[in-house]
């Protein structure tokens, strides 16, 4: 298994450490989006290496995904998750890092490698970098987390983890309906990547999928549907949104087999059962669309259209498409 050493910049470190709550997911942006991340998969430990002369381990989180976004929509799915107050903070730093003299409103094409439950070390447990970790190094540098400096920092990260778990657990009754719909808390966050990362007590540890955030969630949507609508084929990306078919407060969760790639009218009539999508992947419309509003011609042409789907270990899960058939779809 490997870990992954970013070098970090102290301010956004410092400002994402004094939210409150805590994220629940991070942007770790690139400010050149012209490089990709291969670094790591889905669930492995991406670890913060503050910027000299602070040469510490501060914290980490969990890599989730990495994309390239237009700076513009970066902010709007991440807010200050992005590690700024403000979006015009945010494009300073980037022109900062991009050496740009003059400040326009070029929409910069920015490198987001998605974190997944955030940790921030208080300062008396930040770890040294360690003592291979050249302070040339520009972007980070991998380790494997069952041998040697990587085993010995991934030991020192989990003991600091493990404490948090202690600390922070809040008991949640079992018949609370916010709790039931919220959030996985940090603690338990943690606790299942701990798990994984390590693996069980005999054979090899087993990869699995990080719990996406909601931000998150709409990138990987974007990027698994090949950043077009699923049904009329859109790729103006501003207008593409990502849909849960069974949404959150029902019980649905941020995963790629309960998204749908959509463009912003379709998804808001999916969301009002105006338009479903059936288990073999073809579009219906209500006749309730031209009852209620005695229009919607445009929708009609749409109808028993197949959708595009991703590969099929991503495509939406048919009971999920079946209960928006049966509990969201105006019949």
């Amino acid at each position: 298994m490997k870990l992954y050493i970013g070098v970090t910049d102290n301010d956004w470190f410092r400002f994402l450490r004094a939210r409150k709550p805590a994220p629940t997911e991070a942007n770790f942006w690139q400010p050149s989006g012209s490089r990709d991340f291969r670094a790591l998969q889905p669930g492995q430990p991406f670890l913060f290496k503050l910027h000299s002369p602070e040469n510490y381990i501060a914290g980490g989180g969990f890599f989730a995904h990495f994309s390239i976004l237009p700076f513009s929509l970066a902010w709007e799915v991440f807010g200050q998750a992005n590690g700024t107050a403000t979006i015009g903070e945010m494009r300073r730093r980037i022109e900062k890092y991009r050496h740009v003299k003059q400040s326009s409103h070029e929409d910069y094409p920015v490198g987001c490698i998605l974190l997944t439950a955030p940790f921030f070390f208080d300062e008396k447990d930040w770890i040294p970098a360690p003592a291979d970790f050249s302070r040339n190094i520009v972007s980070g540098k991998g380790y494997e987390t069952d041998q040697g400096t990587g085993a010995a920092l991934w030991a020192e990260v989990r003991q600091r983890l493990e404490r948090i778990q202690v600390e922070e657990r809040q008991p949640v009754a079992a018949d609370d309906a916010v709790a039931a719909t919220a959030e996985l808390p940090l603690w338990a966050a943690y606790r299942d990547h701990l798990h994984f990362i390590d693996g069980p007590m005999h054979g090899d540890p087993t990869l699995v999928r990080p719990r996406l955030g909601q931000g998150t969630f709409r990138v990987v949507i974007t990027d698994v549907y090949d950043r077009h609508c699923a049904v009329t084929g859109e790729k103006v990306l501003p207008v593409l949104e990502a849909a849960h078919i069974k949404p959150v407060a029902d019980g649905g969760r941020h995963e790629i087999p309960n998204g749908l790639l959509l463009r912003s009218d379709l998804h808001r009539l999916f969301d009002r059962g105006y338009i479903t999508v059936t288990p073999d992947y073809r579009l219906l419309v209500s006749r309730r669309l031209k009852d209620d509003f005695h229009n919607g011609e445009e929708y009609y042409q749409l109808k028993n259209r197949t959708i595009w789907l991703p590969s099929e270990q991503k495509r939406p899960h048919k009971e999920l498409l079946e209960w928006h058939g049966d509990m969201v779809f105006k019949r």
